[in-house]
């Protein structure tokens, strides 16, 4: 479904060579909302043909729409008539590429960690938080911008962790404590990621910066706005404990998720298996294109999810929870299953972006 006004946007796409950027390129080759219209890359890249400049690590062929394209460095001039700029750069360079596009007027989606903690960007989830988008006004006032502003994505293990989280919520009142741990596919590392002689036959106990990222990053999606919508208020009364693990995987992180609610008498499992069924989120409710039909998949088979099995649940933007059961500890633990690579990265950006089309941000 295209923008309202009935206008595709001109899309940009930073860090294009990239495992982030190449995703961003496939999702977005199918999608009627947008059409690619620069791709941006390190000097080694520029003026080659896409098809040239990329190591292409995507199951798909490479878009014809971006294979003979020529690539440029990452700068504002280049990206002229772009509507829209989504990041798939590496952290190391991201904060002042991102800076210097947001600057210029430039509608900015980030999959970068540089922005996520600011508090007035919104640190989006699209079928979470939308809400959050009402930071974007102050941005461009502080800024003297009229088009431009920065939205960020979350971690990609956080990703699918707060869309159960945002139902259980919303259904029953606020959450007291939560324990995950994670086992995390190798495509979260990008391109080249994890040596081989590390991840095959192994789990490896440490990914770094990952645990931390998860539990701030809970807290700040979960939590509100100030009075004056200026800033974000992470919640200050949940406490989340996070454990991550890289495991040999390709695509789809697995998270094993206990939850203890605030309230003196918690929900029912049947409860809580209703409440996440028919939870639903307003990207939906809009009809935007990538918003899946079901943000959360209840798996009923006690062996799922599974990732070969499960990650392409709603074309990968819906997060699979299965193994529903009492905790003896808290009150509840299930299992959950996010593509770290489509909801937990670029397609969360492109959700993002047809919202704010939907909303009028674009």
């Amino acid at each position: 479904m295209a923008p309202a006004s009935g206008r595709v946007l001109k899309a940009g796409v930073l860090g294009a060579t990239g495992a982030v950027g190449q995703r961003f390129i496939v999702l977005l080759a199918q999608n009627p909302t947008f059409s690619i219209h620069a791709l941006g890359a390190s000097e080694r890249s520029a003026g080659k043909p896409y098809a040239a400049a990329a190591k292409w690590k995507m199951s798909e062929p490479i878009p014809e729409a971006a294979r003979s394209m020529a690539v440029t460095v990452c700068d504002p001039a280049h990206f002229g008539g772009c509507d829209v700029v989504f990041s798939g750069l590496d952290a190391s360079v991201a904060g002042d590429i991102e800076r210097a596009f947001f600057s210029a007027d430039f509608a900015v989606f980030s999959n970068a960690k540089n922005f996520r903690m600011e508090p007035n960007v919104p640190l989006c989830v699209p079928v979470v938080n939308t809400d959050h988008y009402a930071l974007v006004a102050g941005q461009r006032a502080a800024m003297g911008l009229t088009r431009g502003f920065i939205v960020t994505n979350a971690n990609c293990s956080t990703s699918g962790l707060v869309v159960p989280l945002k139902a259980l919520q919303d259904r029953f009142g606020p959450l007291r404590r939560i324990v995950v741990t994670t086992m995390q596919a190798i495509s979260g590392a990008g391109y080249p990621g994890v040596p081989s002689l590390d991840i095959i036959d192994n789990v490896v106990p440490l990914i770094s910066g990952e645990e931390p990222k998860m539990e701030a990053e809970v807290l700040k999606i979960l939590g509100g706005l100030s009075a004056d919508a200026s800033a974000c208020a992470p919640l200050a009364d949940l406490r989340v404990s996070a454990t991550c693990n890289r495991v040999p995987v390709i695509d789809g992180h697995t998270e094993c998720v206990s939850v203890e609610f605030a309230a003196a008498t918690p929900p029912s499992i049947a409860e809580i298996k209703q409440c996440l069924r028919e939870y639903t989120c307003e990207a939906q409710r809009l009809g935007c294109h990538s918003a899946p039909a079901h943000a959360i998949c209840v798996a009923e088979e006690e062996d799922r999810p599974q990732p070969r099995l499960d990650r392409g649940a709603g074309n990968g933007m819906s997060v699979t929870v299965g193994r529903i059961r009492e905790c003896p500890v808290f009150h509840v633990k299930f299992t959950l299953l996010v593509h770290n690579t489509v909801l937990g990265a670029a397609g969360s950006s492109i959700l993002n972006a047809e919202y704010a089309a939907k909303k009028g941000y674009l």
